[in-house]
């Protein structure tokens, strides 16, 4: 099982913002799992440049993913998404590992 898979919508949509703000070339997208929420977890994202000791870079479809080691625990086997829809418009963390999640989506408990 692969540690994070990235949906051709994601990826595309991850490289239209890193062109946007100039960081094609020097930023990764930090995918990261903190407390807090509804559920006790939920995901942060963010793009990032530094690479830490302990974290593990990616790249899957193009894109640079940058994971540290106590995230990666709870993002074994995840499919970030996006949807554009009339309804929602976002990045979709699809988990295997989630137990349960919040009405919203934004959180989760493994």
């Amino acid at each position: 099982m692969p540690l994070i898979e990235v949906t051709e919508p994601a990826a595309e949509r991850i490289h239209e913002l890193l062109d946007k703000e100039g960081k094609a070339e020097s930023h990764g997208l930090r995918l990261k799992v903190v407390g807090g929420g509804c559920s006790g977890l939920r995901y942060e994202l963010a793009f990032d440049d530094q690479v830490g000791d302990h974290d593990t870079e990616l790249d899957i479809s193009g894109v640079r993913i940058i994971v540290d080691e106590k995230s990666a625990l709870y993002l074994t086997g995840v499919q970030l998404d996006f949807v554009d829809t009339l309804q929602e418009s976002g990045f979709k963390m699809n988990n295997p590992n989630a137990t349960a999640t919040c009405g919203c989506g934004e959180s989760f408990n493994a």
